[in-house]
């Protein structure tokens, strides 16, 4: 075989090798694409809420007084005496026992420094004694609570210097209503991706993920403005609006 015949099969060759790479490539590519067509996994998500209106059916309220006397002996016979005329307002209001208790007595000495005439430091000594004692009430009956958080004129006739704090509102079934809200969120959101994939021209598959949002607790009418990331739980108000939400992410056909 000549020379001329080696190089003539040699430039034919060539293109042919390259065309065939170039097809071969192609197929590769094109094969890899219709992969990641088929195994890329579409996907609808819808985020839905549910929110109920109660009523606090619980009432916790602190009342606090003071005594206070250059001799602890007397202090503490004055707060006692003014526990005791609490008791009786309390019982009289139609409170049983069972409904409130009193916190142990906070003693604390009243000090003052004395100096010499040049202003240095010399010593301290007692002046008199502070005591201190709460009484806290925790019970279902709210219209009588709230009545004897605001009307404290008796127990100031009698020289006992009350200081009502602000009633706190709860609700023992709290539970029950977070379960509820649950079921109702869920239904919601799951009524919503139906409606979207439908809009679409798709079918619901398999559910895929869901994430349960914080419960807001917040007073009726307050708006949303009181929701918090971690959740809210009002204790102010006596009306309370619940709410919550969920997310579910379904396939879709």
């Amino acid at each position: 075989m000549d020379g001329n015949n080696v190089k003539s099969k040699g430039g034919f060759f060539g293109p042919l090798i390259i065309g065939l790479s170039i097809i071969i490539s192609c197929c590769v590519l094109g094969g890899a694409f219709l992969k990641y067509k088929t195994d890329a996994t579409r996907t609808i998500s819808a985020t839905g809420s549910a929110s109920m209106d109660f009523e606090a059916d619980l009432i916790v309220w602190r009342g606090y007084f003071s005594s206070y006397s250059n001799s602890s002996a007397r202090a503490y016979d004055e707060i006692k005496k003014q526990a005791s005329l609490v008791e009786d307002y309390l019982q009289d209001m139609g409170l049983t026992e069972d409904e409130y208790v009193f916190s142990s007595v906070d003693i604390s000495e009243s000090t003052v420094n004395n100096y010499d005439e040049y202003g240095n430091y010399l010593n301290s000594r007692v002046e008199g004694y502070n005591l201190s004692q709460s009484v806290t009430i925790s019970t279902s009956n709210i219209d009588l609570v709230e009545l004897i958080s605001r009307d404290i004129s008796k127990l100031l006739d009698k020289g006992v210097e009350l200081t009502s704090g602000t009633p706190e509102y709860y609700c023992t079934g709290l539970d029950e209503i977070k379960l509820d809200l649950i079921q109702k969120a869920t239904d919601n959101a799951r009524n919503r991706v139906e409606i979207i994939a439908e809009q679409s021209g798709a079918k619901v598959g398999n559910l895929r993920g869901s994430n349960l949002g914080v419960f807001q607790i917040t007073a009726r009418n307050s708006g949303t403005s009181y929701y918090s990331y971690d959740g809210y739980l009002d204790t102010t108000s006596r009306q309370k609006t619940a709410t919550i939400t969920v997310k579910l992410e379904y396939d879709i056909k």
